[in-house]
């Protein structure tokens, strides 16, 4: 981020020029700081001008670009949250090419959360994936896309033994062996990168001593659907100001579940959340419940014309 100068036209003489030096330092360590943030966010921003909805699309195609391959995972990842939305699903189709395997895991795992029906010949061949982290990762999805008779020969073939699955083993203990990409990797997201997610979590309680699905984030997914505003005031609070990124995530996940646009705004600040997963599951929130609120206005402006 370029640094502020401040001319000495603009500083004046004398006691103003040491106050613009002042000045000059505490503007340029505020764009420091503010750099870090942003860079840290994954956000590329522009100007001032431009909507959270723009924000967090921002952030989902540069991360789409990242050098991290965790982060790259988490920005695919909650993209799922995105249903009939074809700019998601296109970013989610791309990433079916990554070249690593927790990448296309994750592409896979979104294009079934996202109900994209449109993405099936592609999660097919998906399913000639050489790790077999991926194929499984495929094959749910296709099942729940409706297209079971793909998904079911691939579980008969693992179930008999005829898929072995090239790099198996060598893609989950790349993982085991990794504690800060295994931590980067989620609640749910274990299951779509490690072929058997139960040993990828007991490394996980092993290393953080604590188990990695808090009662209270199950209790703010199962609580999405709960007409009572005061639980929305509540999961509010708790993306806000939780200590535990996993029980945030869950929360904001929740509020995105809800579908109600005027939560959007009192979430935005959650882009900005310190750690990945809950700034781009709010990324995610902040355009499905953006999109929702468009919807609801088009709808509104077609009964106006209606009643004339």
């Amino acid at each position: 981020m370029p640094l502020v100068r401040i001319s000495n036209g603009a500083r004046g003489g004398g006691g103003r020029e040491i106050a613009g030096r002042r000045a000059e330092h505490s503007l340029n360590f505020f764009l420091r700081f503010s750099g870090t943030i942003l860079a840290s966010a994954a956000i590329s921003i522009p100007c001032f001008g431009i909507t959270a909805q723009e924000k967090a699309w921002a952030m989902f195609e540069t991360v789409a670009k990242a050098k991290s391959p965790a982060q790259r995972a988490i920005g695919i990842r909650a993209l799922g949250l995105l249903p009939d939305d074809p700019r998601a699903r296109t970013l989610a189709e791309a990433a079916l090419d990554d070249s690593r395997p927790e990448v296309r895991a994750a592409a896979a795992t979104a294009l079934g959360q996202m109900h994209a029906v449109e993405s099936i010949p592609r999660l097919r061949k998906t399913l000639n994936d050489r790790r077999l982290s991926v194929v499984m990762a495929a094959a749910h999805s296709l099942h729940d896309l409706k297209d079971e008779s793909s998904a079911n020969s691939i579980y008969l073939d693992v179930l008999t033994g005829e898929r072995k699955g090239d790099g198996m083993i060598a893609s989950q203990m790349d993982t085991l062996h990794n504690p800060k990409e295994l931590a980067m990797i989620g609640v749910e997201q274990g299951i779509g990168y490690v072929p058997f997610a139960g040993i990828g979590w007991d490394a996980w309680r092993y290393t953080h001593k604590k188990n990695p699905h808090p009662p209270r984030a199950i209790a703010a997914t199962m609580l999405a659907h709960d007409p009572d505003p005061r639980t929305a005031k509540s999961l509010l609070k708790v993306a806000r100001n939780d200590k535990d990124w996993i029980v945030r995530s869950a929360a904001v996940e929740a509020i995105a579940q809800r579908g109600d646009p005027a939560l959007e705004e009192k979430i935005e600040l959650c882009l900005f959340d310190g750690n990945v997963h809950v700034r781009f599951t709010a990324a995610a929130a902040v355009i499905r419940l953006s999109n929702l609120r468009k919807k609801d206005d088009s709808k509104d402006s077609e009964q106006k014309v209606a009643e004339k």
